[in-house]
């Protein structure tokens, strides 16, 4: 007996020591092999590969460490390349050049915003206006803007043939300003600021648009619909586009501080919300307890990402696809089903709970595709596929949120894209309007995942 169990241990041992000599090589190998079902020992096809969708990408090195250090934000903001993306109630503001019909996202110089942007310092402010900045070890003031116009700091755009250096906060600390000039000699590229003008006058708005360069040389300036604005962005400045409009949404929503009431004001740059009863120079209510915020750390003084799922199911053969259309959808659009994630679930979870108060199907097999920002108004898209039987029947009165719920034929979606364009990204005319039906745009993950399953991409390693 005791023989058995010690050779049946060697071998166990045996086998161990050869895992663990597995060279990278033969890792990338197995992790390429097809996955076997947990139900029927079938293989099952990957269906996830890497993905970079619009408005992602992260362009910009964002240096949050520094976002606190308004010695570094002060002196970065009147550098000669440092850009300003404009907000207006949450529109940006593009620019269409003399003799183009193509807008761009517009890119502001400090000398173009300097009107707007209020009094120095614009970090770091104290209860004085035109005041010294705050010392840096003052927490309550750290990267503080408490009057002028709403600026978020989003990050440097390195240059593309150069490494990413390290800026440390200690640098700032040890040696205060008369160091900057040696830690500025690091810097490539320029630094990105964001702008809310939507409190600013409009006279003065409008004044300092036509002032601008890009007023003075003829180009069109104007503040456009969020969603309309996909049109006008490339994938650098889209994700610039996302980051800023989502935070400028944030910073707008919270005006006060959910813990005590009292009024609220940014911090780090705009990415951190302090309460105002925390202020050195605000008066304390005896045998009043401190605001909450005081200690520790508390998500609501910090931005927030909703997570969705939006989820591909496929049938077992991968040849039909499950597409949904939202009551709230214009005529003739489907897509995948998609839906909020709850507190307590999964990404697996969710997607199972939302095809079934959908479309009143079981599913299976849930891979992850990708992901994708949102910024309407801020949300992280977690693209996945899922398995589920076809010949089931569907239903939509259990959540009542669709209008109709079909699977579709491979052949059926690919002659839709072919004949009519749509979501593929090497078709360069529009969708037809005698199209039966549409799908998402391919700037959009569930037109990515639809796109992807009938091209038969989705499972290629890319």
């Amino acid at each position: 007996m005791f023989s058995r169990l010690f050779s049946q241990r060697l071998r166990s041992c045996g086998k161990t020591m050869m895992s663990s000599q597995l060279t990278r090589l033969q890792r990338a190998r197995l992790s390429s092999l097809p996955l076997r079902s947990a139900t029927s020992n079938a293989l099952i096809p990957r269906l996830s590969r890497s993905h970079s969708n619009f408005f992602g990408g992260a362009p910009l090195n964002r240096l949050s460490w520094l976002r606190q250090q308004q010695s570094f934000l002060n002196n970065l903001v009147p550098l000669p390349e440092t850009q300003w993306l404009v907000f207006h109630d949450g529109r940006p503001l593009v620019s269409t050049e003399r003799g183009s019909k193509a807008p761009a996202l517009a890119r502001l110089s400090t000398a173009d915003v300097r009107s707007l942007l209020g009094p120095e310092p614009f970090f770091g402010q104290g209860q004085t206006v035109g005041g010294q900045a705050a010392a840096s070890d003052v927490v309550a003031l750290e990267g503080a803007r408490l009057r002028g116009p709403p600026i978020v700091f989003l990050g440097l755009q390195e240059p593309p043939s150069s490494e990413r250096r390290a800026l440390p906060s200690s640098e700032f600390i040890a040696k205060g300003e008369s160091g900057l000039t040696d830690v500025f000699a690091n810097i490539e590229g320029s630094a990105y600021f964001s702008l809310n003008v939507t409190d600013i006058d409009q006279h003065t708005l409008d004044a300092a648009l036509q002032n601008s360069a890009a007023g003075k040389r003829g180009a069109q300036l104007a503040f456009v619909d969020p969603r309309s604005a996909m049109g006008a962005l490339d994938y650098t400045s889209a994700n610039i586009f996302a980051m800023a409009r989502s935070m400028h949404d944030w910073n707008s929503r919270n005006k006060y501080c959910p813990s005590c009431g009292s009024p609220s004001y940014s911090q780090w740059a705009g990415w951190k919300l302090g309460c105002s009863s925390l202020l050195p120079w605000a008066q304390q209510t005896e045998g009043k307890k401190p605001c909450v915020t005081a200690q520790g750390l508390h998500n609501f003084s910090h931005p927030r990402t909703d997570m969705v799922v939006i989820a591909a199911t496929v049938d077992p053969e991968r040849e039909k696809i499950l597409l949904g259309r939202n009551k709230r959808f214009p005529p003739g659009l489907w897509s995948v089903l998609s839906g909020f994630i709850e507190p307590g679930e999964s990404l697996e979870d969710a997607v199972k709970r939302e095809t079934w108060e959908e479309a009143g199907l079981e599913v299976q097999d849930v891979q992850y595709h990708s992901s994708q920002p949102w910024p309407y108004p801020a949300t992280l898209m977690a693209g996945l596929y899922a398995v589920a039987d076809s010949s089931k029947p569907t239903r939509t009165d259990l959540d009542n949120e669709l209008e109709d719920v079909r699977w579709y034929s491979r052949e059926y979606i690919l002659n839709i894209l072919e004949k009519y364009g749509a979501t593929h990204p090497s078709m360069e005319r529009e969708r037809s309007p005698d199209a039966p039906m549409s799908f998402p745009d391919t700037n959009a993950i569930g037109g990515v995942l639809i796109s992807e399953w009938a091209y038969g991409k989705a499972g290629q390693d890319g």
